[in-house]
């Protein structure tokens, strides 16, 4: 469980520096520079979710059941899903009516995704990973939003077209995700 808490402080510490250290970012970002911040970001966020995945893993040789969800959770998990893929995907189509109403789809996203797995889900492991990538995007969601309000952030209304590509590429990358790939990279298939 230890390298599973780990991964997570590495790869959710740095995705929070935004969160609870705004200024902070910013004056490393203009003391070391632009592209010397993302290079550190991302080899302290591929470190943490590589910690991520080998610790989840080694959580399955010894399980600790905490509760048996009920089958219905799974379909639920599946809805859940479904719309986080959809809003995971809204975050990079530009000018979408979904990004615009939602603010920060990404967020919202990623927060679908991890209750669906925790409702799915009984295993301790469960609980502290779901659980910490459920808190994270909230609280990411709430101060993302705040420093909008703060910064007086509008919102174009987006175009119809964006809304039907985000959809569109959601619905199949879920889709393709969830039958094909779920099971050989997770190791669990989620339908059968």
């Amino acid at each position: 469980m230890w390298a599973l808490i780990v991964g997570l402080a590495l790869f959710l510490g740095v995705h929070s520096v935004r969160i609870v250290a705004d200024d902070w970012r910013s004056a490393q970002i203009a003391r070391m520079g632009l592209n010397a911040w993302k290079g550190l970001y991302s080899l302290v966020s591929i470190v943490g979710l590589v910690v991520i995945v080998w610790g989840y893993g080694l959580t399955r040789t010894n399980p600790v059941d905490l509760w048996q969800p009920p089958l219905a959770m799974r379909h639920i998990a599946s809805l859940l899903t479904l719309a986080g893929f959809v809003l995971i995907v809204a975050a990079y189509v530009p000018r979408s009516r979904i990004r615009a109403l939602v603010g920060h789809p990404m967020m919202l996203g990623v927060a679908l995704w991890a209750l669906g797995h925790l409702l799915s889900n009984g295993r301790l492991a469960d609980l502290v990973l779901f659980g910490a990538f459920l808190v994270w995007a909230l609280a990411g969601f709430a101060s993302a939003h705040r420093r909008d309000r703060v910064a007086g952030t509008a919102r174009g209304a987006g175009a119809l077209i964006n809304d039907l590509t985000t959809i569109v590429v959601g619905v199949a990358a879920w889709f393709v995700f969830a039958l094909y790939l779920h099971g050989p990279l997770i190791g669990v298939r989620p339908f059968g």
